[in-house]
């Protein structure tokens, strides 16, 4: 497998972090905290909506936390409302969870690790968000994606296994389908990973990128047109995937947002 998104690709240049803090301090201040009840119960998520969403076809992003994260940390983390300030972006907030690998106690925020977990109560969630937003404003259902870190890329991969047909692609970070991958379909995705990763082992992952390209019916892999750092499997079935191996650890990259944007751009649903 190719070493993509290397470290090269992962230095910030300052200039370029001057541009992106001003940009990240403007979108902040569009960002607004809604409220869904699921089941009787408050849910939260912060929320980007460009001014034409309500009378264009938008694009729509989820973006996930990890176990012990929040959304307002993803949104600052993940940022993908600056980087695609067309699309629709809503950055959700998990509830206290048990982890698979960390806080078996479930003391911190996180998502169901598998169908049935937890009654459900993320997926419905998610079915919630999105019909709320469907009705706020004008999503463009050939563009709907999903995105996370950790226990958020693992959701993410649930989201794929349980509900597929809502979305056109996926970008999982260190993370693999624990208990849902013999229900995945062929689907375009971006998988980033870091080859030091002591938490979600990097075997793992790279079984599941196996997996990935086996289902999608994947050929040999290059370098990727639109960023040379990551390889591309090319799919019969329009079902690419893309991976994004770095030499880090189990830390969200910070390049990571600028390549998953560009990963969903290239994605449109026919």
């Amino acid at each position: 497998m190719n070493r993509a998104l290397t470290l090269h690709c992962f230095r910030l240049a300052v200039a370029s972090a001057a541009i992106g803090v001003a940009s990240l301090v403007h979108a902040e201040a569009a960002l607004q905290k809604r409220e869904f009840v699921v089941d009787g119960m408050k849910r939260e998520a912060m929320l980007y909506a460009p001014a034409k969403a309500g009378s264009e076809p938008s694009p729509l992003i989820f973006g996930f936390h990890g176990h012990g994260g929040n959304m307002n940390n993803s949104a600052r983390q993940y940022h993908f409302h600056t980087l695609w300030p067309e699309a629709i972006v809503i950055y959700p907030q998990g509830l206290n969870t048990p982890g698979r690998l960390t806080d078996p106690e479930g003391k911190k925020p996180g998502w169901q690790s598998g169908p049935g977990d937890q009654g459900d109560r993320d997926l419905k969630f998610f079915d919630a968000m999105l019909a709320a937003l469907r009705k706020e404003f004008k999503v463009d259902d050939r563009r709907v994606y999903s995105s996370g870190h950790s226990n958020g890329g693992g959701f993410t991969y649930l989201l794929w296994a349980a509900r597929a047909d809502q979305f056109t692609a996926f970008a999982p970070s260190a993370a693999a389908a624990a208990k849902s991958q013999s229900l995945l379909k062929p689907k375009p995705a971006l998988h980033v990973a870091g080859e030091n990763d002591p938490l979600v082992k990097f075997e793992w992952q790279k079984a599941m990128i196996e997996h990935v390209k086996t289902l999608n019916q994947c050929g040999e892999g290059r370098a990727w047109e639109l960023d040379a750092n990551c390889t591309i499997y090319p799919s019969p079935l329009g079902t690419p995937l893309v991976t994004a191996i770095h030499p880090g650890t189990h830390a969200y990259p910070q390049q990571a947002p600028e390549v998953i944007v560009k990963f969903f751009k290239s994605q449109t649903r026919k």
